[in-house]
């Protein structure tokens, strides 16, 4: 850790409850916009990297910023579906450029782990105004679904700018929504089940992305 970042104390993580993150800083303060002084002053327990440790959120997403994924991802909120928040987690993870919901503005935020603060989320009432979005920014809309007619993700060439499009954990995607995707592409399943956790397909598709462009910009 740099100097001054003193760890925060915490016992094993068998049986006692361990502390994630730094204490209060030790020494004068850097000279550094980019800092927090309540955070340098009662320590940072968020959920992020050691190099981001004391920086404000403003300063953690501008960074961010100058280095995004090319890729976008959409999902459908019609029924407050408790996996938004993890396919959001993830999205900050893969740092996507950005995030759209569709539908109710209002989502479920509990599984995010408050890591929308550090992504670009975009809004949109019905999916039209989603596939207009992606028409002035020349993004292809594909459906992450196992429908009839999706081609195998592992055998298909995944644009570099596109939005990955998912639906609902029971319904999947929308018949309206649908209908706007430029391309459908589903994962290979091996068992008896129907369909993955909506929120473990996401991360699958994102990871798929990112095998295929994120080598070639780093």
């Amino acid at each position: 850790m740099p100097p001054g970042v003193q760890p925060a104390s915490g016992g094993s993580p068998y049986g006692e409850r361990r502390t994630v993150g730094v204490g209060p800083y030790v020494g004068p303060w850097p000279e550094d916009p980019r800092l927090d002084p309540e955070l340098l002053a009662a320590g940072d327990h968020r959920n992020v990297l050691d190099e981001y440790r004391y920086w404000t959120v403003e300063a953690i997403k501008a960074d961010l910023d100058t280095r995004r994924a090319p890729l976008h991802i959409a999902i459908e909120n019609l029924q407050h579906d408790l996996n938004i928040g993890s396919i959001v987690r993830s999205a900050n993870a893969f740092n996507v450029a950005g995030v759209h919901i569709v539908g109710r503005h209002k989502w479920n935020r509990r599984g995010a782990l408050v890591t929308d603060r550090y992504l670009n989320m975009h809004y949109h009432r019905e999916p039209a105004e989603l596939a207009q979005w992606a028409q002035e920014n020349s993004y292809e809309l594909v459906a992450i679904d196992n429908q009839e007619g999706a081609t195998p993700i592992e055998s298909t060439a995944l644009p570099a700018q596109c939005v990955l499009v998912f639906g609902q954990e029971s319904a999947g995607i929308s018949p309206e929504l649908l209908e706007l995707c430029d391309s459908a592409v589903e994962i290979s399943q091996y068992g008896s089940t129907r369909s993955l956790n909506v929120a473990a397909a996401a991360a699958i598709a994102m990871f798929a992305w990112s095998l295929q462009h994120q080598a070639a910009r780093n």
